[in-house]
């Protein structure tokens, strides 16, 4: 497992055919891939999810915190079941 605390690493990503750069800390990136393998997807597709979903919000946040309050609710949800 990586440390908690370790400073954001940037990526990049590919989303609806658009390369962009995402830079979250490495317990974020791990969650992350967890949780595209277990919803058997990439992980360009899972963070192509989540996109769409922040998009559909009043005040949309920015792709990052989007990602990351993604993972906190999944963590949530995975708690309560």
């Amino acid at each position: 497992m990586t440390a908690p605390y370790h400073p954001p690493v940037k990526r990049s990503v590919t989303i609806a055919g658009h390369p962009t750069s995402i830079s979250l800390e490495p317990v974020f990136w791990d969650a992350l891939e967890a949780e595209a393998a277990r919803h058997a997807l990439p992980v360009n597709a899972l963070v192509a999810r989540i996109d769409v979903e922040r998009m559909e919000a009043d005040d949309p946040p920015n792709l990052t915190s989007a990602i990351r309050q993604w993972l906190w609710r999944e963590r949530q949800s995975a708690g309560a079941g």
